[in-house]
């Protein structure tokens, strides 16, 4: 890794990387001083022959500026890395300026997505790292991340184990490995000993079985606690790239409230019509939100939800991931839930049924599907390898009166 700044300049280049053996120049970024963000302007090439990265940068020759200050414009904003690829990049790089540009140049090619950024224009030239780590490195890799978590110095052959560019949001520590000829995400508990890995394979893996299509997880051992490994969705067919979008940028370009609901006509709107794809998704992620509903996931931001894109500029569902109860007992969703605001409640998701394309019946279908799994929460968290301890913690936000009643109300009109 470099201590200096290769950056020159305010310029940098966004490269479209679907095909990664094969960039393509998209266009310049340029660093906005006054809104403290970075712009974009398409390529000429990208113009006759690209796509509109998001709803709010069309193909047309004018510079976009981002639309709040410390962002990127439209979809670039989704190329930065998240709380934890910032803190990396601080401790280990320690450019020189601390601006927009360059944490996008700082995330390196690793990023999630299918977009890389350049110090050229001519040749695509990011931010290397070096190869990644395997299963055999998890244990130096996590020697890493505490030293990372305490501010500690790391030494230049260490730093290849770790990435900032992985995920979309989120401040858990967290690095990039091979594993079974595929990249992982592995996720680190913040307290060596602590159950939160486990707790997050359990959720997910209860969330498959009320049908929700969920980000493939697996435990990893560690010396000290256990890691959590995501494989990542973003990658197929021998490492080609999928474009993707954060909720929080298809919110803000198509200029509406940020709200479950929303999604749902997101995916109506702009989701692939083939064999009612679109249709089954909406219904999924209504159950994904009395899912995190009735678990407790509070967390459940707009960050936290993707969409995938497809060639023909389609939108499809991507598979949950940071599914996991907060257990803070908040009562209120961080996105809107229905007519009553972000109130956790099964009313308040059940008063928006059509925007998911469910009549009322349908809706307390799903709803009831959901609680059904929800209802066996304990068993399933216990065959995941967690103790007695935890489960009783985690029983006084999950089957507290708010919830539990919510949940048996479901059950008992079956």
């Amino acid at each position: 890794m470099q201590n200096h700044n290769p950056i020159q300049g305010n310029t940098l280049y966004l490269w479209y990387l679907g095909h990664p053996v094969a960039p393509i120049l998209v266009g310049d970024l340029n660093l906005v001083m006054s809104a403290r963000g970075v712009s974009l302007r398409y390529d000429a090439g990208w113009l006759n022959t690209g796509f509109p990265l998001s709803e709010d940068l069309p193909l047309v020759d004018i510079e976009f500026f981002p639309r709040e200050k410390d962002t990127a414009a439209g979809a670039v904003d989704d190329a930065r890395p998240d709380r934890w690829g910032e803190k990396i990049i601080r401790l280990l790089d320690r450019p020189a300026r601390l601006s927009i540009l360059e944490f996008l140049y700082y995330t390196g090619d690793d990023r999630f997505g299918a977009l890389g950024v350049s110090t050229s224009r001519e040749v695509y030239l990011p931010r290397h790292i070096g190869p990644l780590p395997q299963l055999s490195d998890v244990d130096a890799v996590h020697t890493v991340v505490r030293k990372v978590m305490a501010g500690e110095q790391i030494g230049e052959r260490c730093k290849r184990l770790i990435a900032p560019g992985v995920t979309m949001g989120g401040a858990r520590p967290k690095a990039l490995f091979q594993l079974d000829g595929a990249e992982w995400i592995l996720k680190f508990a913040e307290e060596e000993m602590s159950s939160e890995s486990l707790i997050e394979h359990a959720a997910m893996t209860l969330a498959a079985k009320a049908e929700i299509n969920v980000a493939v997880t697996r435990p990893i051992k560690l010396e000290k606690g256990v890691a959590v490994a995501i494989k990542r969705f973003d990658r197929f067919n021998n490492k080609l790239r999928r474009h993707v979008l954060s909720a929080n940028v298809a919110f803000k370009a198509a200029g509406v409230e940020i709200s479950y609901p929303n999604l749902s006509l997101l995916l109506r709107r702009k989701g692939v019509a083939e064999d009612q794809l679109y249709t089954s998704q909406m219904h999924e992620l209504f159950r994904r939100l009395i899912f995190n509903i009735l678990i407790d996931n509070t967390d459940d931001h707009e960050k936290n939800h993707v969409l995938l894109v497809t060639d023909s500029q389609h939108y499809e569902l991507a598979p949950a991931f940071d599914v996991l109860p907060v257990s803070h007992s908040l009562g209120y969703q961080a996105m809107v839930v229905g007519k009553q605001g972000a109130e956790s409640t099964i009313d308040n998701a059940l008063s928006m049924a059509t925007a998911y394309w469910l009549t009322p019946q349908a809706a307390v279908d799903e709803a009831r599907k959901v609680a059904r799994v929800v209802d066996s929460w304990q068993n399933h968290f216990a065959e995941k390898g967690l103790g007695a301890a935890v489960l009783d913690a985690l029983s006084t936000h999950i089957d507290r009166p708010f919830l539990l009643k919510q949940r048996q109300a479901l059950l008992q009109q079956a």
